[in-house]
């Protein structure tokens, strides 16, 4: 199959625009279309609040610092390491309870 041929092109509607976006893998088209719908959804909700206030530029830059900080909590949330060093010692005390058993098997097996 050609590289490219299974690929998709869709337009998204975010906020006031539509954006073309080439060459997607079809299994990724929900994540494009739920981050220009968390986009909008965003910039509407800061324009709803601070229309009077702010101009276009800076409700966006709002809007965007508000993802952003959402992805930053999102990525220490999930931080893994604590898991890892469990599952790591876990392990080894595991491969040491086995080592210590075969160890145990063999000396048994030896004297019959």
């Amino acid at each position: 199959m050609a590289e490219g041929k299974d690929k998709l092109n869709i337009r998204l509607h975010v906020y006031d625009t539509e954006i073309p976006v080439y060459n997607i893998i079809p299994e990724e088209e929900p994540f494009y279309r739920n981050a220009a719908k968390l986009i909008t959804e965003t910039v509407n909700t800061y324009s709803e609040r601070f229309r009077s206030t702010k101009s276009e530029k800076e409700i966006l830059y709002m809007a965007m610092i508000n993802i952003a900080l959402n992805l930053e909590f999102e990525k220490t949330n999930n931080d893994t390491a604590p898991y890892d060093d469990i599952l790591t010692k876990i392990t080894n005390e595991i491969e040491d309870a086995l080592v210590v058993s075969e160890t145990g098997m063999r000396a048994a097996t030896d004297k019959k």
